[in-house]
């Protein structure tokens, strides 16, 4: 599918070959999410969860200077201060990928240029990460007076060396790409032109190389078993292969290496 008019939208997606493509299309703000944008996004991750044709989504965004450059402070993103006591007690307002939407589908960031704030809590609920040479990343918001939020207290020091998410946290410096790889936060950096082609390699190996039900099954046990015991975390990861154990693609991997094939893997 595509969405229509995409040049006018603060967001779109395309469908293809099992893939969806989420762009970011405000590169006149950088590409700072403000509140349409959140709600177009929230809708499309809703629409990758629960669609069959979908197997993996990459996320980027426009203009080629900014991956997301944080929510755009010009814009009452309404997440802040209320008057309301019973506000804190509502976990979620619009359902976002870094803000616990549950999305057990592979995600993959396409980073060229900065990724600040918001768009860095995006970046760390995705699962495979590709970034230019010339991308920036951060965590500006205590410069601001602002705690940062969308899950980066608590992905960034499970995702990262102790000191090295604190210092982020705490200072909200900004480093380059190569700092991001060496630290773990990215997969891989390449040029900028490169960077979409890298990502859409990953999601085709993803949709060809291996089962989807599998996949969802492995992000699933390693996300949730992050809070569970070793013991729990077990259990829970032989309840999902036992329940993957039973599909057709369970079938199809093992016939497709007896025969010497590709596998042709169906999602079912």
């Amino acid at each position: 599918m595509n969405t229509t008019d995409e040049n006018l939208q603060p967001a779109y997606m395309s469908v293809l070959n099992h893939v969806a493509t989420v762009t970011i299309n405000r590169p006149e703000a950088m590409n700072a999410i403000d509140p349409e944008t959140s709600e177009r996004l929230s809708g499309f991750w809703k629409e990758i969860r629960d669609n069959d044709d979908i197997w993996v989504a990459v996320v980027t965004g426009t203009g080629g200077k900014a991956f997301c450059a944080g929510a755009d402070l010009k814009k009452a993103i309404p997440r802040g201060q209320t008057d309301n006591p019973s506000q804190p007690f509502k976990s979620q307002g619009i359902p976002s990928l870094d803000d616990g939407f549950e999305l057990w589908k592979p995600v993959i960031a396409a980073v060229d240029g900065y990724c600040l704030g918001a768009g860095m809590t995006l970046l760390s609920a995705c699962d495979i990460r590709i970034a230019s040479t010339t991308s920036s990343f951060g965590l500006p918001e205590v410069k601001r007076g602002i705690v940062p939020t969308l899950g980066a207290t608590q992905r960034f020091p499970r995702q990262l060396p102790w000191s090295t998410a604190l210092e982020m946290l705490l200072l909200g410096d900004m480093f380059g790409a190569e700092d991001a790889l060496r630290y773990g936060l990215i997969n891989q950096v390449v040029d900028s032109s490169e960077v979409m082609a890298t990502a859409m390699n990953y999601a085709t190996r993803l949709t060809t190389e291996v089962a989807p039900l599998t996949t969802r099954a492995i992000k699933e046990a390693a996300i949730r078993s992050q809070s569970l015991s070793l013991e729990e975390g077990i259990r829970l990861e032989r309840l999902l292969s036992n329940h993957v154990n039973r599909t057709d693609d369970a079938k199809e991997g093992p016939r497709a290496f007896a025969e010497k094939r590709p596998p042709a893997y169906r999602a079912q």
